[in-house]
């Protein structure tokens, strides 16, 4: 196997768990096992190792005590933590979007609402969540800016499994799609201040939910 085909199978592995992970297939406190996973992908455990190592890097997972890996737990406490930190980080992106806001940008933001209203009308769970996390990464690509982006993003994937044990019914689905609406507005004013502010509500929101289920 060439590096270059080695490489894209473990990005290919380590993109597949992390979708699972986010959307909640992956529950906390799952145990991932090399073999099982050497099995479903039709590798070796050599890409397999490498993926887990990368998202044990990430904080994604975390190693046991004997051998294995599993899906993240965190406390109350450090959930709270991580979302505090969210929520610093998701504001200063949605003020910086709505000052860099180009067409296109615009464009992909309200191409992923489309997708999160047609998932959540159709009760579509899984691809609601996907969807989400699709709109949300639209808004950090809008800052321009990749780092923040990066950063951003590594705190979606942390907090996927919670936050997705709070879409229980289709209406939970629909009410979140909706409450984006006015997050957008928020941005689209290219107000920097409106912007930050209403990230902060709808990351305040999704963060009380999150607890009530967690």
């Amino acid at each position: 196997m060439s590096t270059t085909t080695k490489t894209s199978t473990v990005q290919r592995i380590e993109a597949e768990l992390t979708d699972e992970i986010s959307v909640g297939d992956l529950a906390p406190g799952t145990r991932l096992d090399e073999t099982s996973l050497a099995e479903r992908f039709g590798v070796s455990r050599t890409p397999i190792r490498e993926a887990l190592s990368r998202l044990t890097a990430q904080g994604i997972l975390i190693p046991g005590e004997k051998r294995g890996v599993f899906v993240a737990e965190y406390s109350r406490e450090e959930l709270s933590q991580i979302f505090e930190a969210m929520h610093e980080i998701e504001s200063a992106c949605a003020r910086i979007a709505s000052q860099r806001l180009s067409l296109f940008a615009k464009t992909e933001i309200e191409f992923a609402q489309a997708d999160c209203m047609a998932a959540a009308n159709a009760g579509d769970r899984a691809g609601y969540l996907r969807a989400n996390e699709a709109f949300h990464m639209a808004i950090y690509k809008a800052t321009a800016n990749p780092y923040m982006a990066d950063i951003a993003s590594e705190f979606r994937k942390r907090t996927g499994p919670f936050r997705a044990k709070k879409f229980a019914t289709n209406e939970d689905l629909v009410r979140s799609a909706e409450s984006h609406q006015s997050l957008i507005d928020n941005i689209f004013s290219e107000d920097s201040t409106t912007a930050s502010n209403g990230m902060r509500s709808h990351m305040t929101e999704s963060f009380m939910q999150t607890l009530k289920v967690n």
